[in-house]
């Protein structure tokens, strides 16, 4: 995920602090200009920097750690406190009817992110429709409108009218019924006359409620102009973050929210449009410091179990503790397990297995797990309606026929049935449980999972 270097650096430097039960002056001025070092190299804005580490640095000197809390501990509560101050709250965008305006720089993700929020909003039960007003772009009604019908949201765009405005002007009269409207707006290579000029002239015909800046998680020092030049001619309510799960620096991100006196809106985590989540500055920061998002885990687990289970209407994931366990529920598992997003992100979620968890991990120990799991998926799909109720039956000859069927090796087959039996153990130890058993063995296995992991292997189809 983008920021993971910045967590990884700002871990790096608390971990020095490790063993100690007390801070001195010097221990103090290490841990700040490592801090610095940090953020200056996560391209967050000098001046930023300096306050957010001269803040950092006066309470580390003189607040006094509560009774029994390490010096590491007591200096990580400062900085997480800090950056969720310097973030502030999330943007208001409150779960009722409103016009949202997209203001950014061409490639930041614009069209992208309106048909993304229009899925959002239609998952809280609101009408959502997209309003795409780019004629500036070829290209940019046709991407559009496939992502709206991905997202099955309204659509309106015209490709024939040159006019933005009144396009602009005709889409909120043609989505009347909807209750969400998103307004698309066209970007430029860079911040033009031309562009601010076209951005107020629908800004005053569709007068949103709010109007958010996309911003490319990549864009750096330049956040900084481009945010106050947005924010003097619309007015920038919050932000919204594209392109997380690349590998760019983003703490200009961080520096376009400060400038604007806003806050982060929504961040896009991936391609599809179901990759967006609401921003809770919390969470964030605590996946960033490596102390995990239960929050946001939780909403990813019932999104991908409920739209799995929707696409297999005979599929109850609560079966699986009532009877046995087949290689059918592994991967109806291991779908909804895709639908969480990348295995890296959901591990950032976890206390105890991102940060300096995942940061042990060979660089390709993702790719390698999510390979993996889409081996299983195309040796499952050669394999016979009774082979997948029931895998005891596979035998030495079947596994040669899947085998040749998958276009897999034998020993790939055998690792697949060795996980299933694993998984099947695991859930056998669950069936039966009253709910105060089932709190225990939770709260077991998240203690287990705090201390580095041990007691989450085997749960799912990355287990070992």
């Amino acid at each position: 995920m983008v920021l993971d270097n910045l967590g990884s650096s700002l871990r790096g430097s608390l971990d020095k602090l490790q063993g100690k039960s007390r801070l001195d002056e010097d221990d103090v001025e290490e841990i700040v200009r490592e801090i610095q070092r940090s953020l200056l190299s996560a391209d967050v804005d000098v001046n930023l920097v300096m306050d957010l580490s001269s803040s950092i640095k006066e309470r580390a000197l003189n607040e006094e750690p509560p009774g029994g809390t390490s010096a590491r501990d007591h200096v990580l509560k400062i900085v997480y406190e800090e950056l969720v101050g310097l973030i502030g709250e999330s943007t208001d965008i409150p779960l009722e009817p409103q016009t949202i305006l997209l203001a950014g720089l061409q490639g930041s993700g614009k069209t992208t992110t309106a048909a993304k929020m229009a899925w959002w909003f239609s998952t809280k039960g609101l009408r959502a429709a997209v309003i795409q007003t780019d004629t500036f772009r070829p290209g940019a009604y046709d991407q559009a409108k496939q992502m709206c019908e991905r997202a099955e949201v309204e659509f309106y765009g015209d490709p024939d009218e040159e006019d933005p405005v009144k396009i602009a002007r005709d889409g909120l009269e043609a989505t009347e019924d909807a209750d969400i409207h998103i307004v698309d707006t066209a970007g430029r290579h860079a911040l033009e006359d031309a562009l601010i000029d076209e951005i107020e002239d629908i800004d005053s015909a569709v007068n949103p409620d709010r109007s958010l800046l996309v911003l490319d998680a990549a864009i750096g020092q330049g956040a900084k102009d481009q945010a106050r030049q947005f924010d003097d001619s619309i007015g920038i309510d919050g932000v919204a973050i594209t392109k997380l799960d690349g590998t760019a620096k983003g703490g200009g991100a961080l520096t376009a929210v400060n400038e604007t006196d806003s806050s982060i809106g929504f961040l896009g985590t991936g391609e599809t449009v179901q990759d967006i989540e609401r921003f809770e500055p919390n969470g964030f920061i605590s996946r960033l410091l490596g102390m995990g998002d239960l929050k946001q885990l939780s909403e990813r687990v019932e999104r991908a179990m409920a739209e799995t289970q929707e696409e297999e209407d005979d599929w109850d994931p609560e079966d699986i503790m009532k009877g046995s366990f087949t290689l059918k529920d592994m991967q109806k598992q291991m779908e909804a397990m895709n639908r969480m997003g990348p295995l890296d992100q959901v591990l950032d979620m976890i206390p105890g297995l991102g940060g300096g968890f995942k940061d042990q991990l060979p660089d390709d120990a993702m790719d390698v797990t999510q390979d993996r799991m889409r081996s299983f998926d195309v040796i499952m799909d050669s394999m016979t309606e009774a082979e997948l109720e029931n895998p005891r039956t596979i035998g030495a000859s079947r596994v040669r026929r899947i085998a040749r069927g998958s276009g897999k090796d034998e020993e790939t087959v055998q690792e697949l049935l060795e996980q299933h039996k694993m998984m099947e153990r695991t859930i056998k130890q669950f069936q039966g449980m009253g709910d105060g058993d089932m709190q225990r063995m939770m709260k077991k296995l998240q203690n287990q999972g705090g201390g580095g992991g041990g007691g989450l292997g085997g749960m799912g189809p990355f287990g070992d």
